[in-house]
């Protein structure tokens, strides 16, 4: 049996998942009911591991037990590692006992990270999914000293995409609540971030046929509304009434019809300049014309991850009642191959007057998104622009998983992102934004820019494309190709494998909230 137990260990260890075991004192049933999740810091040089303060106190209360049950299971204090140990507390009936890593540890400069932060987003997280696992109803989380942190490990661990199941196989969701801690609200924040990130993963998760452009559209107005946040939606005429050629040239191979969003926030004086995202909202992208392979193909319903996480961001904001003016125009269609999809080489003329040729319909972003940019700048006259979405599949290939590429012509909104990144665990890389790319697109004979240059870094072409439709304002551009899809590689513990990420919702947010209250560290 010994030998049973040692190989099921060891598989666990390649994987490379948390080990997490459960220890039981009842032969009664899992039932439903309340746990805790205690962190534990991991033992260095000659110190044992060291429980944290609530986690002392549940141990004085249980007479030693939890004190004298970590040592025989021997947790060790390694991030992510720890067991459940259930009925050994009147008040619980499973208490998680989770790795918080190195105490002390802060910010790391060669990791662009807050360790102490992450450290304690991973330990919340892989404890409330070993509870949920128990169909645990109520589970109390301490802070960790970072009760903000806690909440967002969580809530993003406990999350699960439910719409397409019937309402018998729904799994479990706990009521999640802070333990031992008078810091509400940085609890409450946290919940906030995260339920938005939540939101974005629940779109881009959704099957194509359940978010179309109009579907989405009637989810961001259910969505936002009731925050009292403005939202517009603009048809088909409209969209032509304005002379969007660029995005109608993709959106007419489908028979779903265009939608323009238009979202608005107002957190300090209407005349206040606002910040103007632009979110990539194609529902699906099958390559038009220039058919992607059918394998995989599914994924790429989360072509509209930028859109989704624009819009959670929104309703975050607004619940955090941010002291800022923030305007999101969403462009949402298909990209579809029919009779009436562009061709490759079709040219169209751009609100700027100047002539884009249309030559990879895969590479669909640029083209559907450059339109709005410029209309956007001319609308709203923004103090900075941002423009979000998931782009060119080099920034998958140079990033993974690990961090957002962001390319910016602006040092300052480059080092805000940057911090942001940091403090969320959400980290940005910031990529070349030089001439050299530059040249690649509009170094052409028969128009000024094509849609998909010449060369291989294709994410750096993507961004010189789009910075030919921003001349003159602060501006900065997310790829999220990599970070804001299917969860495959590398996977953050508190986020689902081969789920929709959500990112970088909670970073968006954290770069605005450092925009509106800049004397606040």
């Amino acid at each position: 049996m010994q030998s049973v137990r040692r190989i099921l260990v060891k598989s666990n260890l390649l994987r490379g998942s948390p080990l997490f075991e459960s220890v039981r004192f009842s032969c009664a049933k899992e039932t439903r009911g309340k746990g805790l999740i205690l962190g534990i810091f991991q033992e260095e040089g000659d110190k044992d591991a060291k429980l944290t303060q609530s986690a002392e106190i549940v141990n004085d209360r249980t007479g030693g037990k939890l004190a004298h049950l970590i040592r025989e299971t021997k947790i060790n204090g390694q991030l992510g590692r720890g067991k459940v140990f259930n009925n050994i507390d009147p008040d619980f009936n499973s208490i998680a006992v989770v790795g918080l890593g190195l105490q002390g540890v802060g910010f790391n400069e060669l990791e662009m990270l807050d360790e102490g932060m992450e450290n304690v987003r991973i330990a919340a997280g892989i404890g409330a999914q070993s509870l949920q696992k128990l169909r645990l109803t109520d589970i109390a989380v301490e802070s960790m000293e970072y009760a903000e942190q806690a909440a967002e490990g969580a809530m993003l661990g406990v999350w699960q995409f439910t719409d397409m199941l019937s309402k018998k196989n729904h799994p479990v969701k706990p009521k999640l609540e802070l333990y031992d801690s008078h810091d509400q609200d940085g609890w409450v924040r946290g919940i906030f971030k995260a339920e938005s990130q939540n939101l974005a993963r629940r779109l881009s998760d959704a099957a194509a046929n359940c978010m179309t452009p109009t579907l989405f559209a009637q989810a961001a107005v259910d969505a936002l509304c009731p925050c009292g946040i403005t939202v517009e939606i603009r048809t088909m005429d409209w969209i032509e009434q304005q002379r969007m050629h660029s995005f109608l040239m993709i959106a007419k191979g489908s028979c779903e019809p265009p939608v323009l969003m238009e979202i608005s926030y107002c957190g300090t004086s209407p005349d206040d300049k606002p910040v103007l995202f632009i979110a990539k909202g194609i529902t699906f992208n099958s390559g038009g014309i220039n058919l992607r392979e059918c394998e995989g193909m599914d994924e790429y319903r989360a072509e509209m991850s930028g859109a989704a996480a624009c819009v959670a961001m929104m309703r975050c904001v607004a619940a955090l009642s941010l002291p800022i003016n923030v305007v999101v125009i969403v462009p949402l269609c298909e990209n579809m191959p029919s009779g009436m999809s562009t061709k490759p080489g079709d040219v169209c003329t751009l609100l700027n007057a100047k002539a884009m040729a249309i030559r990879d319909l895969s590479k669909a972003a640029v083209v559907v998104m450059a339109d709005p940019l410029i209309y956007g700048q001319t609308s709203y006259k923004p103090r900075l622009v941002v423009d979000v979405g998931t782009i060119a599949r080099g920034a998958q290939q140079a990033l993974g998983g690990g961090a957002n590429a962001i390319f910016s012509n602006s040092h300052y909104i480059w080092k805000q992102f940057q911090k942001a990144g940091s403090l969320t665990g959400d980290r940005m890389w910031r990529l070349p934004l030089w001439n050299y790319y530059r040249k690649q697109v509009t170094d052409e004979l028969g128009y000024d820019l094509s849609n998909d240059g010449r060369g291989l870094a294709s994410s750096c072409l993507a961004a010189a494309i789009l910075h030919e439709m921003v001349p003159c304002a602060d501006w900065a551009h997310i790829d999220t190709r990599g970070s804001g899809m299917l969860s495959t590689y590398g996977i953050i513990p508190y986020l689902a494998k081969r789920k929709m990420t959500g990112r970088p919702t909670r970073t968006l947010v954290q770069f605005l909230y450092q925009l509106a209250c800049p004397e606040i560290k």
